[in-house]
């Protein structure tokens, strides 16, 4: 019995190591602008003609390669993200929490009494505005990165240790 149990112990060690394998490449990898897939390149010149590239992360999720890059141009900063074939797939900028809109901001009420609003950024998806993500303390001081939809949706939640930034600060 002792040898059956231990073979099927050694079976789902192997079952789970297998599993974590295949999310072992899941992540976050910096990619110099140079070493970006061409694709990428392009298509960021072509819809952002005067914008400077300033940064890139590869991101590895589910086996999905998608890159990030922050692109700059005077003041203003988006981060822009596309496939390897260089299809955009989302951009977020950062805006002021006053520009965040009543509905929006209504739905945070009502989810987290009494938090404070740090920080905001717009997400577009397709060329029109889907999401905003916000930077939350509540009332019981969790910082909490929130994302509601258009019309007030609510979306996602994500705990951070660190508090949220003032965005106005970056």
């Amino acid at each position: 019995m002792y040898k059956l149990l231990s073979g099927l112990g050694l079976v789902m060690l192997v079952v789970l190591a297998a599993g974590g394998l295949s999310r072992a490449d899941d992540g976050e990898e910096k990619v110099a602008i140079d070493k970006l897939p061409k694709a990428v390149t392009e298509a960021l010149k072509a819809k952002y003609l005067k914008w400077e590239l300033v940064e890139a992360v590869k991101v590895t999720e589910n086996g999905e390669v998608t890159y990030e890059v922050t692109i700059k141009n005077k003041k203003q900063e988006l981060d822009v993200t596309l496939t390897p074939e260089g299809k955009i797939v989302q951009v977020e900028k950062e805006i002021e929490v006053k520009d965040v809109p009543k509905v929006v901001k209504d739905a945070v009420k009502k989810k987290y009494p009494q938090a404070k609003i740090q920080g905001a950024s717009e997400i577009s998806k397709d060329d029109k505005v889907a999401e905003y993500e916000l930077d939350v303390v509540t009332k019981d001081k969790k910082n909490l990165y929130v994302t509601f939809d258009k019309e007030g949706k609510f979306i996602y939640e994500e705990e951070v240790e660190e508090p949220p930034k003032d965005k106005k600060d970056k």
